[in-house]
């Protein structure tokens, strides 16, 4: 069992965790889309994914709510314009930055947390990877969708070099 003060502390200081993650991607000069945000708007993109990992690790692992909030963050970078790999680059500075706060801040109270420690960092670690998943089907989704109704690409084209099975697509 999780225990219940790290998903609280999610969820509690998911401000904190944001500016944690706003640290690394200073010190990232490769992620000039996110460095181009001033602070608070760059904090405020990264701030609701804490709560929603506490939840995760309080209830299970939900497909669908990881889905969504990945889907929809892959479908929002298209439209700002951020390139892929920054965005899953970012996505891993945010794994770094609780697994980080799991090994210095709350490993260290006790040796049974140490074990449990352990335990949540795999399970941090198949929420991220799940979450990189869904974020590259909502970026691809995406991209082929702009590209079918505003470049006017064909779909002939499209299905050639788009191969994934887009289960929110709306022509």
């Amino acid at each position: 069992m999780i225990d219940r003060v790290l998903i609280d502390t999610l969820s509690l200081k998911a401000e904190d965790f944001a500016l944690g993650w706003k640290n690394k991607i200073r010190k990232a000069p490769h992620l000039k889309h996110y460095n181009g945000l001033d602070d608070p708007a760059l904090m405020e993109t990264n701030r609701s994914l804490y709560p929603l990992l506490g939840r995760t690790l309080d209830r299970g692992l939900d497909r669908s709510l990881v889905g969504g909030f990945f889907v929809t963050l892959g479908k929002e970078q298209v439209q700002r314009g951020v390139p892929v790999s920054e965005t899953v680059y970012a996505v891993n500075l945010a794994q770094q930055t609780v697994i980080e706060y799991l090994m210095t801040d709350f490993a260290l109270d006790s040796p049974i947390r140490m074990y449990q420690a352990m335990e949540v960092i795999t399970k941090v670690s198949e929420f991220f990877l799940l979450g990189c998943f869904y974020l590259t089907k909502g970026f691809l989704e995406a991209t082929y969708t702009q590209m079918h109704k505003k470049d006017h690409v064909s779909e002939e084209l499209l299905k050639k070099y788009f191969a994934d099975d887009f289960f929110f697509k709306q022509n």
